[in-house]
């Protein structure tokens, strides 16, 4: 089976931005979950919650405009799009979290970054598929 034509370099381009975005998103993630849990005493998954939130909203507007440079109108419904694809997302990055912490006793932080690995690919191929598809 061929795969080639599926990765085209504007593909993997958009990918790599994607991924620099993501990378801004991890420290506004990051960052508000630490401030949030250890300086705050937030419990942790709702500062994961929030910082993950957080996070998907910067993400939302530097992708609009780097990565998939969009020039939709229905900024509210494209918007809206992205974050429930990013609360899925979130579904998804709590429940690894839950696991690896809780049933496999593994660092809080390091489940939390390869929860967002995960969840990355997940956010990209959805947004690439139905958010920002015009």
């Amino acid at each position: 089976m061929n795969l080639s034509p599926c990765f085209t370099a504007e593909l993997v381009g958009k990918f790599l931005k994607f991924g620099v975005v993501g990378a801004s998103g991890v420290l506004v993630d990051f960052g508000f979950t630490v401030l949030a849990k250890e300086v705050l005493g937030i419990q942790k998954y709702i500062s994961n919650g929030i910082g993950f939130t957080l996070a998907a909203t910067s993400n939302y507007f530097l992708n609009r405009w780097w990565t998939f440079e969009s020039h939709n109108p229905e900024v509210v419904m494209e918007y809206l799009r992205f974050i429930l694809i990013s609360m899925a997302g979130l579904g998804i990055n709590t429940a690894i979290l839950w696991v690896l912490v809780s049933r496999f006793k593994i660092n809080f932080y390091l489940s939390k970054a390869g929860a967002i690995a995960v969840v990355t690919l997940w956010n990209f191929i959805m947004n690439y598929l139905f958010t920002f598809t015009g």
